[in-house]
């Protein structure tokens, strides 16, 4: 059984999008001892009521960019902040790994794992989100053709195939040159340009094929208009009712579902040995019973440890973040864990975040 061992610390700041009875409670910390499949863990907590405006908190608000903790959360005005979905640390683009739909757009794919998601009045969900994009494209003579991407805001391998659709979210360019880019602003195919990196407008997107894909860009001619669809549904293939949500994250593994401890990495496409099996840093979050959520940092703890504190302390839903060297936590104007590298992504809590 969990035991605080620290009164719990008020931002009495919060405040709440669209106000709501639940939303007016201030956001609060807590230090909480848990002991848990036969070991202590020392647990930092920031509890976030239902309400608190929210939304995926971005290094210099772009996509596939690196920031202090800190700084990520001064640039969002935010109270409270914890590191969200894993991305590439270590060689090449820092582009994240896992899902991120930010005011209401989905702004990166991700393809294991398990997603939170944040609701227009606050409602959290969780699920093995999976996202498809397609669209169509119809040229002056009325012809219709269609098109997919496969992923969103992402810097393509060397010598890869691939469809890839760029958004204001990316920044001023898309990042690399190579392949086929199309530019679209509201919704018109404005040029296409080969082997360079050009700008996404700030009204539009631009698609860009690589390798063989490159084909595809043969369908898009000056003038045309597109159309795009996304499609949401679980690892098992079952459409989900995702269309409203306004803010997710995804990284995983799944750790507690309707209270139950439930751990299953290898289901959910992870393969790396520091979450099959490894004791390390964690971080975490939770739906919990009354509708409000948690953020948790351990020091030390293998997922299946994680899992089981995560269910002593009261979730109803939880599932992992990024962890090791990326975990953090921030709340009351102050560091509770530090991170030991720069972030991609967070989610970040209160004060002016919109």
């Amino acid at each position: 059984m969990a035991l605080v061992l620290a009164l719990p610390v008020l931002l009495s700041g919060a405040v709440s999008a669209p106000q709501t009875a639940d939303a007016k409670a201030a956001i609060s910390t807590k230090v909480q001892k848990v002991k848990a499949a036969g070991r202590n863990f020392t647990v930092q907590t920031v509890s976030i009521p239902k309400g608190t405006p929210v939304t995926v908190g971005l290094a210099k608000k772009q996509v596939g960019q690196t920031a202090t903790l800190p700084s990520i959360v001064k640039s969002y005005g935010a109270q409270a902040a914890i590191n969200g979905a894993f991305f590439e640390a270590y060689n090449g683009a820092p582009d994240p790994y896992g899902m991120l739909i930010a005011n209401g757009k989905v702004i990166h794919i991700g393809r294991y794992g398990t997603t939170i998601g944040f609701k227009e009045d606050g409602t959290a969900i969780m699920d093995s989100l999976q996202v498809s994009l397609t669209g169509k494209v119809t040229d002056s003579a009325g012809k219709s053709r269609s098109w997919y991407a496969t992923f969103i805001n992402r810097t393509p391998s060397a010598n890869a195939s691939i469809s890839m659709l760029y958004t204001p979210e990316r920044g001023p360019k898309v990042g690399f040159k190579g392949g086929t880019a199309v530019v679209m602003e509201k919704g018109i195919v404005t040029k296409k340009v080969a082997n360079n990196n050009v700008a996404i407008p700030k009204n539009g997107f631009v698609l860009v094929f690589t390798g063989n894909q490159k084909s595809t860009a043969d369908r898009f001619a000056v003038g045309s208009t597109v159309e795009m669809n996304y499609k949401y549904t679980n690892a098992s293939g079952k459409e989900i009712p995702w269309e409203d949500v306004v803010t997710a994250v995804g990284a995983g593994p799944r750790l507690v579902k309707d209270g139950k401890v439930a751990v299953n990495p290898t289901s959910e496409g992870f393969k790396d040995t520091k979450i099959l099996n490894a004791s390390g840093a964690r971080s975490g979050i939770a739906i919990m019973a009354d509708g409000s959520v948690m953020l948790a940092t351990v020091s030390g703890a293998t997922i299946k440890e994680w899992a089981a504190v995560m269910q002593k302390l009261g979730a109803k839903q939880a599932m992992n973040l990024d962890g090791g060297a990326s975990s953090g936590l921030y709340a009351g104007g102050k560091m509770l864990t530090s991170p030991g590298r720069l972030l991609s992504n967070t989610l970040v809590f209160g004060g002016s975040v919109r």
